[in-house]
This record gives structure tokens, C-alpha cells and sequence, in this order.
């Protein structure tokens, strides 16, 4: 189902993730339960997010709005292809978006950087994460399409 037509059927149970996303691969939407990473210009829990099975999830990345530093490029993003995950959202910045657009997945993105980054360790997963306005929980639900990134506590559709 399209996000507009969710948003239509169930404005009271759904928020806009309200950032300035760019969309990135080949597939045209999504629909998940989440996992969250947080995370600041290192990528090091992104990837060990990806290794795992995705089971149909979408991985969420609060960069903190960095785009000086790619948290994800095309290597990663094969991971992700590979693990079985439906999408991902950051809130940063990636890298190889000419090859990222080609595959098999959808990316939002606030920017591209080809800068990469650190691989200290910094981050936690599975924590709730704050970006475009709303609050996202592992095991929420993200829908995402060309119109936008909506969010809900719960499985809609």
C-alpha cells in the first residue's frame, strides 16, 4: 500500500518521518519492523546490524545528520541485500550512490559524502532513536515509497 493512501486510512496511528531524504536503489517501497542503530561517523554497528539476518526488517541509522561522513556505501548495502532486509533509513549520509541506486533495495539518505567512516566501534543498537521528528523503537514499523518515510508503534497493513 502506498504511503499516501496509509496516511489517509490511518493519520491518527502514523508520523512523517520529516527529514529531507533522498531515495536510492531499485525497489520502489517498503514495509518493516525496525531495528535501530545510533551511531556518529562510524559505520562499525551499522555492519555488524547487516551481517545479520534482516527477516524482512528495515534497518533505521541515527548518524546524528552527519553528511560529512558515509555511513553506508555500496559494500554494506549488498549486506543488507544479502541478509534479507526490506530497506534503510539514515540519518546521514552515504557513498557509491550511483551503485546503490542500481541494486536491489531501497536507501533513504539525507546526502552522499565519499568521505568514509571511522571503524572504532562507536554506536549501540537496538535503542530508541530520535530523528525527523519522531521517536523509533526496535520493533516499530517503518513504510517507505517515493512520497516519504511514515512511522507507526505498530503493524498496519
Amino acid at each position: 500500500m502506498k504511503t499516501a493512501d496509509l496516511i489517509d486510512n490511518h493519520a491518527d496511528e502514523l508520523s512523517l518521518v520529516h527529514l529531507p531524504f533522498r531515495r536510492f536503489g531499485l525497489q520502489t517501497h517498503f514495509a518493516g519492523p525496525v531495528h535501530t542503530v545510533k551511531c556518529f561517523e562510524d559505520n562499525t554497528i551499522v555492519r555488524a546490524a547487516l551481517e545479520t539476518p534482516g527477516n524482512g526488517r528495515v534497518l533505521v541509522v541515527d548518524g546524528g545528520g552527519s553528511t560529512r561522513i558515509a555511513l553506508l556505501g555500496d559494500m554494506l548495502a549488498q549486506l543488507a541485500i544479502d541478509h534479507g532486509w526490506a530497506g534503510i533509513v539514515l540519518n546521514a549520509a552515504i557513498r557509491d550512490s550511483a551503485d546503490i541506486a542500481q541494486m536491489n533495495t531501497l536507501v533513504f539518505a539525507l546526502a552522499t559524502s565519499p568521505v568514509k567512516s571511522a571503524k572504532e566501534g562507536w554506536g549501540k543498537a537496538g535503542c530508541p532513536v530520535h530523528i525527523g521528528g519522531v521517536t523509533i523503537s526496535a520493533g516499530d514499523w517503518l513504510y517507505g515509497d517515493s512520497d516519504g518515510v511514515l512511522h507507526s508503534a505498530k503493524k498496519l497493513v
